[in-house]
């Protein structure tokens, strides 16, 4: 028998009473509507519900000090803040107060309801235990065949001082890769040096990496070191180096095949020993090609090339993922760990994530602040990612995406696939068949190629609302 939760509603108004308490009149759920805050308060206290709502203009004290005092005692209530105010003073003051969630009147009962109900969830959720996902100190997560090849490639390059090229999309975790091939590396004791060549006015890019005399220029006040000797003896990490300018080019050449330089307005040589590792989204061979990037200085870098597959290409790796960043923003905001349910969990398996793993860290973090409950629904998701399964089918080949789902379920450790997917595919055959002849079975029957016994018993089984004539 399901447990029944009790729910506080206080309000002055005797018409939200009313109809709050017939809405909420559900077998699991016991409700207590009182009409004054300062009557509620020693009750609350001393008897608390499982949900408390209540509005927030009422005589005596109001609803926000009435969340704020017993919040004081039972931290771990929620409470649902109603207020046919719907204002952003309120709205922003009930989540600064600790609301769960806001209310604006009117509302729609239903939508109450469901209100209460992912309360009552999130209640009895928060009393269970949290189970800190495994390897969430890992450097780089990954468990898909791309990136086990990435493992590899920092095992086999962990004695070495070679210069390493990582390329692939714009967030998909080149400085993780970079970090992790210089902590496994006899460099890891110095400095780890990063630098995005995106990110650095033009103008400026030779004195942050190579340093500059004081009255080199206009503003050089003092001798100033550049990323080379802060980086001498470890390593440094070159990022979007197809962004670097020619003249810079040339210069990072020549340190390359020197191992030293001159600060800008210099004319004393500096030696340093550094490791590089670059790393670019774009193609080098084809800004090579079209003359924007040195051939030499590409020979130079492309000494050992490490690619970063798409986040799209790992989709096997997004719950842990997702865990690990969800668990990383609860840390970051001193706050609980939400926890994706198994649909939410599915349903970004199967988005496109064009922003990669950057993206899926950032909804992460958006979903720490702004999903209601401790557990994470797909509706509490940007509403970006909401719209449907992502998973595209070109020219309408359902069979690669048929592939592609078999691939991530047995990546995933499911068994018993046909007894899993025969039924659905069935399903959804009777229903479209069934769609097209306006429910009329036996021309279905004759659409699916089956006699009309056939499509009789697999309704029983599969579909038995529809199995009555």
């Amino acid at each position: 028998m399901t447990d029944v939760a009790r729910v506080a509603v206080v309000d002055d108004d005797r018409a939200i009473r009313w109809v709050l308490e017939r809405a909420l009149a559900q077998p699991d759920l016991e409700v207590e509507c009182i009409d004054r805050a300062d009557v509620a308060l020693s009750r609350l206290l001393d008897d608390p519900p499982d949900v408390l709502v209540t509005d927030i203009r009422m005589p005596g004290i109001d609803g926000l000090d009435l969340m704020s005092r017993v919040r004081e005692v039972h931290p771990e209530l929620p409470v649902i803040v109603m207020t046919a105010h719907s204002d952003l003073d309120s709205a922003v003051a009930s989540y600064q107060g600790g609301a769960f969630e806001y209310l604006p009147k009117p509302f729609d009962v239903d939508e109450a309801l469901a209100l209460v109900r992912r309360a009552v969830a999130h209640a009895r959720e928060r009393k269970r235990p949290v189970s800190v996902p495994e390897g969430l100190d890992a450097e780089i997560i990954g468990e898909a065949p791309a990136m086990q090849e990435v493992f590899r490639a920092i095992g086999r390059l962990s004695h070495s001082h070679i210069t390493v090229l990582i390329n692939g999309e714009s967030g998909t975790g080149k400085e993780r890769v970079a970090r992790a091939l210089h902590q496994h590396s006899p460099r890891a004791a110095q400095p780890f040096i990063a630098l995005n060549m995106a990110a650095i006015p033009r103008d400026l890019i030779e004195s942050e990496l190579f340093g500059h005399e004081k009255g080199a220029f206009t503003g050089a006040t003092a001798q100033r070191q550049g990323r080379f000797e802060q980086a001498n003896g470890g390593t440094l990490f070159l990022d979007e180096i197809g962004d670097m300018p020619a003249e810079t080019q040339t210069r990072l050449l020549r340190v390359l095949a020197d191992g030293e330089f001159y600060r800008v307005g210099g004319h004393t040589p500096v030696k340093v020993d550094v490791r590089i590792i670059a790393a670019t989204h774009q193609n080098l061979e084809t800004l090579v090609e079209d003359g924007r990037f040195r051939e030499d200085l590409f020979h130079r870098l492309n000494v050992i090339r490490v690619h970063l597959p798409k986040l799209a290409e790992r989709r096997e790796d997004i719950p842990r993922l997702a865990r690990h960043f969800l668990a990383e923003a609860a840390k970051e905001l001193a706050t609980d760990v939400k926890v994706l349910t198994k649909a939410a969990e599915t349903h970004l398996t199967r988005l496109p994530w064009p922003g990669n793993v950057r993206q899926l860290e950032n909804t992460c973090r958006w979903l720490t602040v702004m999903a209601s409950g401790r557990e994470i629904l797909v509706e509490d998701l940007p509403p970006e990612l909401r719209q449907g399964d992502s998973v595209e089918v070109s020219n309408g080949d359902w069979r690669a995406a048929f592939r592609e789902w078999a691939d991530r379920a047995l990546a995933a450790g499911h068994t018993h696939l046909l007894e899993e997917a025969v039924p659905d595919f069935e399903r959804i055959l009777i229903e479209t068949a069934l769609k097209h002849t306006g429910g009329r079975k036996g021309e279905a029957a004759e659409l699916l190629g089956w006699g009309r016994n056939t499509l009789t018993r697999k309704l029983k089984t599969l579909l038995p609302s529809l199995a009555e004539d």
